[in-house]
C-alpha cells in the first residue's frame, strides 16, 4: 500500500514538473535572483556593519557551497563595495536596495501559487510587503546564523573553560554547528512555503517540502562546487565571465529545488484531499503505463 502511494506521488511530481513548467519557472526565478543577489548582498553588508561580525567571517562560510570562481567574484564585489561605499548613501539607499532584492521572493510567490493552482488575488502592496518582510527576515536569519557559527564557538569555549572541558565543547560544537545550519534552512523554507501562496497552509503541511528542499540544496551545492572546482573549467569556455556563468547555473539549480519543494507540499496536500490538478486530465491515459513502470522499477 505504501509502495503504491509512493508510485502515485512520484508520478504526480513528474507530471507537475512538466505541467507547471518548473524548468521555465526556475529560469525566471534565476533571472530575478541574479538581479536581487548583489542588492541583497549590499543590504546584508549594511546590516553587518552594526554587528561584531566582519565581512570575511561571513564569506568564509560560503567557500564550500559555491565554486571557487564564483566565490572570487563575490569577494571582489565586497572588497570594492567596502572600499568605495558611502555609509550615508547606503543608509538612504537601503530602501531602494531592499526593494530590488525582494523581486526574487515575488518570483517564488508566482511559482508556488501555480503549484497550488491558485490565482493571485492579493493586492500589489500586499505581495510587496510579504516579499520585503521575507527579504529582511532572511538577512537577519543569515546574520544570526553566521554569528552563532563564528562567535558561538568563542563564547562556548570561554564558558566551558570554567568547567575545564573546552575540548569537549569543541567536539560538540563541530557537530552542532552543521545541525543548527540545516535546522535554520528548514525553518526558512517552511515559512516561505507557508506564507507565500495565496491560500492557508499550516507549518506541518509546509515541512515535507522544506526538509527535502534543504537536503537537496545542500547536497547539490556541495556536488556542483566539487564538480566546478575539480573538473569543469568555465574560464576556458567563457573567459572572464566564467565565474558569473557558474553563479547562474548554481542559482538555476537552487531555483528548481525551491520550486520543487513547493510542488512536493502541493502534491501531498492534493493527494491527502483526493484532488487532482485540472491539467492532469490530458495525461490520464498514460497513468496506468507509468504506474506499472514505476512499480516494476521500485
Amino acid at each position: 500500500m505504501a509502495k503504491n502511494k509512493l508510485v502515485i506521488l512520484l508520478y504526480d511530481l513528474f507530471c507537475r514538473f512538466r505541467e507547471d513548467e518548473v524548468p521555465a519557472l526556475g529560469a525566471q526565478l534565476t533571472y530575478y535572483l541574479i538581479l536581487s543577489f548583489f542588492p541583497f548582498l549590499i543590504f546584508l553588508l549594511t546590516l553587518l556593519s552594526y554587528t561584531p561580525l566582519t565581512n570575511e567571517q561571513v564569506l568564509q562560510n560560503l567557500v564550500h557551497l559555491i565554486p571557487h570562481s564564483t566565490y572570487t567574484i563575490i569577494v571582489y564585489f565586497v572588497e570594492q563595495l567596502v572600499a568605495d561605499r558611502n555609509q550615508t548613501l547606503l543608509s538612504f539607499g537601503m530602501i531602494g536596495t531592499l526593494w530590488a532584492a525582494s523581486r526574487g521572493v515575488i518570483a517564488v510567490i508566482r511559482g508556488i501559487n501555480k503549484a497550488y493552482n491558485e490565482e493571485e488575488t492579493r493586492s500589489f502592496w500586499h505581495i510587496r510587503s510579504i516579499a520585503l518582510f521575507y527579504t529582511v527576515a532572511l538577512a537577519i536569519v543569515i546574520i544570526f546564523t553566521f554569528g552563532a557559527l563564528v562567535l558561538g564557538k568563542t563564547i562556548g569555549e570561554y564558558i566551558f573553560s570554567f568547567f575545564y572541558m573546552p575540548h569537549i565543547f569543541s567536539l560538540i560544537w563541530d557537530w552542532c554547528r552543521y545541525v543548527l545550519s540545516l535546522c535554520i534552512l528548514v525553518f526558512i523554507f517552511a515559512f516561505l512555503y507557508r506564507s507565500t501562496p495565496n491560500r492557508t497552509i499550516t507549518i506541518r503541511e509546509s515541512l515535507p517540502g522544506a526538509i527535502l528542499a534543504t537536503i537537496a540544496w545542500v547536497i547539490s551545492s556541495l556536488l556542483f562546487s566539487f564538480y566546478v572546482n575539480n573538473f569543469a573549467d568555465f574560464s576556458s569556455t567563457y573567459g572572464s565571465i566564467g565565474g558569473i556563468i557558474a553563479l547562474l547555473i548554481w542559482l538555476y539549480i537552487s531555483s528548481i529545488i525551491i520550486m520543487m519543494g513547493g510542488e512536493i507540499n502541493a502534491s501531498l496536500l492534493f493527494f491527502k484531499k483526493g484532488k487532482k490538478k485540472p491539467e492532469r486530465k490530458r495525461f490520464d491515459g498514460r497513468i496506468a503505463f507509468w504506474e506499472k513502470f514505476l512499480r516494476d522499477l521500485l
